[in-house]
């Protein structure tokens, strides 16, 4: 059962960081028409516009690394899932100190502990 509901909780944590990823992904329109609205220096503008589409990418790819694991529970460790969840973590926890309460923060958050939960319901 520990494995089971592992699984669940891990596809959950997946679902959550897709969505964001596509989420973020789809308003970087609103973004970059900010930054060029804007008179901060192109160097500041142009990071960014990269910054934004690599948090995208970095919860897309975390998304399909635990659906995956969710998929194929025999290729990590439950250590290497509580790591992994770290990383949403660190996120919402930067967006929580320069933003404050904003739901993306979370989203990350419920992911990450999800995930963590997932990995540390596997080593049961």
């Amino acid at each position: 059962m520990p494995s089971r509901f592992a699984r669940i909780l891990l596809t959950l944590s997946a679902a959550i960081l897709a969505l964001g990823g596509l989420m973020h992904v789809r308003a970087y329109g609103k973004a970059a028409e900010a930054v060029a609205a804007s008179n901060v220096p192109a160097f500041y503008g142009s990071s960014l516009k990269a910054l934004w589409l690599i948090d995208s990418a970095t919860l897309i790819v975390l998304a399909v690394v635990f659906a995956l694991i969710a998929a194929r529970p025999i290729l990590t460790a439950g250590v290497v899932i509580v790591l992994l969840a770290l990383i949403p973590a660190a996120t919402a926890a930067m967006l929580y100190c320069f933003i404050g309460m904003f739901l993306p923060a979370h989203a990350l958050m419920a992911s990450a502990i999800l995930a963590a939960l997932s990995g540390l319901a596997r080593r049961r």
